[in-house]
């Protein structure tokens, strides 16, 4: 019988779908890093979320495994390439979390493009300035997208109302249009976006894509969103575009880095920088994980698990 080691909280529809599958598995959310390696090597999958890194020296402990699943969407903390020479399969569960992310990508672009963060923090303080909060419509604007995957394709379904053109670019994909967005180049989205959103995974390719050159190469000033991996958009990039006017705001659910008591001297000047800039929004990796997108996850990575093993 396989056995499963889970070792992050996740919500209890995935147990039940083991269950039905008989399926045994450890429940043990509470486990420490430094518990698991004593662990792995009586089991054949590993669940997890984002508890620890998955690399050579742990996955060497486990001789018998033949999956590991994230629940999640992003896999750059698992060293894809040895599994992929251990032939052990890698899941994850974009499509759990991907409607909370098309939401809050909507939300974050809203709050900037109409100052509401600004305007709610004035009148807090009796201040009733509407001409100075006077917002912009979407509708005007072409919305250009860097991935369209899953997270890609659920922030340009939730475009189509409205009535903005919609522009997709994606590296690693070909005949991606759709009647959400207009498969575009780079160079396209360059010459005509307003708004740049990213919903790639984090790559060595894509580790700090958004240079200065890159942003230098836009036509016009854009509103940036980040929901996919902080180092994609390094904080030196931000600075330089808020400064230079290629940026004129930024919504970043995830930063270069989020363990902010570590920030290097450079970093944690920036950031402090960016933390008292009214166009700055910032919410804590939290796109993808709202009460709904909890149980999907968890939903949709235990169908995985037992399609895989019923092969």
């Amino acid at each position: 019988m396989t056995k499963v080691l889970i070792i992050d909280k996740l919500h209890e529809s995935i147990f039940s779908i083991f269950d039905s599958a008989n399926i045994e598995y450890t429940y043990s959310p509470e486990i420490t890093p430094a518990e698991v390696p004593d662990k792995i090597k009586d089991y054949n999958g590993l669940v997890l979320r984002s508890k620890m890194k998955v690399g050579v020296d742990l996955l060497d402990l486990a001789p018998n495994l033949r999956f590991i699943a994230r629940a999640g969407a992003g896999v750059d903390e698992i060293d894809e390439e040895y599994l992929q020479r251990r032939q052990i399969t890698l899941l994850n569960a974009p499509e759990g979390n991907m409607d909370a992310v098309g939401e809050h990508t909507i939300a974050m672009l809203l709050c900037l493009m109409n100052y509401l963060h600004v305007g709610n923090d004035e009148v807090r303080q009796k201040l009733w300035q509407r001409e100075e909060n006077r917002g912009h419509e979407l509708s005007t604007r072409t919305v250009g997208i860097i991935g369209y995957g899953h997270m890609g394709q659920a922030f340009a379904k939730r475009l189509i109302g409205f009535g903005c053109k919609v522009l997709a670019f994606d590296n690693g994909k070909e005949n991606y249009g759709d009647e959400y967005a207009q498969e575009a180049t780079l160079e396209q989205i360059q010459n005509e976006a307003d708004v740049l959103s990213f919903h790639i995974p984090l790559t060595k390719e894509n580790k700090h894509l958004v240079s200065q050159d890159y942003l230098g190469g836009f036509k016009k000033p854009i509103y940036i969103i980040n929901l996919a991996r902080g180092e994609v958009i390094p904080f030196s990039t931000i600075e330089w575009g808020l400064d230079n006017g290629k940026i004129l705001a930024a919504g970043l659910d995830v930063l270069e880095n989020e363990k902010l008591n570590t920030l290097t001297p450079e970093q944690d000047r920036i950031f402090k920088k960016l933390s008292q800039d009214s166009r700055v929004l910032f919410t804590p990796h939290v796109g993808g994980w709202s009460f709904e997108s909890y149980e999907k996850i968890s939903t949709v990575l235990g169908r995985k698990i037992v399609n895989l093993l019923s092969k």
